[in-house]
């Protein structure tokens, strides 16, 4: 997969874990949508490199696709632990 599939399914990642994670979040849906090609990457560096799955040059695999919402995920949670308060 090229940069960009990884960005579009970054967006989309992002996407899905906002939807799993209801809630404000203090950067609104541009810093969810960061943050979902960041996990995107990540997840995707990670299920690479310790969870033994290369990734695939198809854009609908699924392990691709849960390693990217994965990592969405535990970024989102991680941002909201971190700046959570900062929007009172």
């Amino acid at each position: 997969m090229g940069i960009i599939s990884w960005i579009i399914l970054g967006l989309l990642a992002g996407a899905i874990a906002k939807f799993l994670l209801p809630g404000r979040d203090p950067g609104g849906f541009i810093g969810t949508t960061v943050i979902g090609v960041a996990g995107a990457f990540i997840g995707g560096w990670v299920s690479a490199r310790w969870l033994d799955h290369p990734i695939t040059k198809q854009f609908y695999d699924g392990a691709t696709w849960a390693a990217a919402i994965g990592g969405s995920l535990v970024l989102l949670i991680l941002y909201r632990i971190l700046f959570g308060d900062s929007r009172r």
